[in-house]
């Protein structure tokens, strides 16, 4: 873009809701410029986020949750909480809604080629970690990597996001997929505990490892600890963050965490460098 403030025209293509309150839908996005398309998947990596925008309503990042070149398709899962959100969520399909981006940096896995990769998420924050699982899992992209566990928490069933998706992730041989909530629910078949504690039950293999975390700020809290209880040094350990992001190019100020920008330098950063950063207050 010419212009890196200057959002894509969208169509709305189709639209899921997610959970029984209808608090969290799915958008599937189209561009209504080629150029804008081929330019976008030349672009994109799992892990980066766009600006999505309504006239007369404002603009919000959101994560990328998913990216099919080949339909030309962006999936977007917004949680219902705000201004912005409740209008996108009143919007139908066929509307048109604005774009920026693709933005930021991404998860690193192209360094880790020949590792296991471990990834850990948790509530609706799940979303750039389901574009990072729908690329390794690519047919051409699999082997490349070794083992690949996922453990995907949950208050209570209802909350999982992409259920169609992970329910055949059960039965898949090239990933080990393992499901939490919080408290026992009747029928539940998976995991019963808080994502820290059934980390440390899972325990996968450290070496040779690489793990990407992404959920809400308590559940990042105390599954580093565990991550590296079991073996993983702060330099193998990656999550992504969010703070406040507003322009999402750098030049606005609002995200900085000392010399980093949330929306330029991350949203994804290694333990390693976080430790490295000031306190954020």
């Amino acid at each position: 873009m010419s212009n890196p403030y200057l959002p894509m025209p969208m169509r709305i293509e189709e639209m899921t809701v997610e959970t029984d309150d209808g608090s969290l839908k799915s958008f599937l996005l189209s561009f209504e410029q080629q150029e804008d398309n081929l330019r976008f998947f030349s672009q994109f990596r799992p892990g980066q986020f766009c600006q999505l925008s309504i006239f007369g309503k404002g603009e919000a990042p959101f994560g990328v949750a998913s990216a099919d070149p080949k339909q030309g398709l962006v999936r977007f899962t917004i949680n219902k909480i705000g201004v912005f959100t409740r209008a996108i969520h009143a919007m139908q399909p066929g509307r048109t809604l604005g774009m920026r981006g693709p933005l930021g940096n991404w998860y690193p896995v192209e360094d880790w080629q020949g590792a296991n990769i471990v990834i850990i998420g948790g509530g609706y924050a799940f979303t750039t970690l389901f574009a990072l699982i729908q690329h390794l899992t690519a047919p051409d992209i699999r082997d490349q990597y070794g083992e690949l566990t996922v453990l995907y928490g949950a208050r209570y069933p209802d909350l999982f996001l992409y259920k169609r998706e992970t329910a055949q992730w059960h039965s898949r041989e090239d990933i080990g997929f393992h499901q939490a909530i919080d408290q026992p629910v009747e029928g539940w078949r998976h995991h019963v505990g808080l994502v820290p504690k059934v980390l440390r039950d899972i325990a996968p293999v450290a070496e040779n490892s690489v793990a990407f975390i992404c959920g809400p700020p308590v559940m990042i809290r105390f599954t580093l600890p565990e991550l590296q209880e079991i073996g993983f040094p702060p330099e193998r350990i990656f999550t992504s963050m969010e703070k406040r992001m507003k322009c999402g190019i750098g030049k606005c100020g609002r995200c900085n965490i000392g010399p980093e920008y949330i929306c330029a330098d991350g949203p994804v950063f290694s333990f390693a460098r976080l430790k490295q950063l000031p306190s954020d207050t």
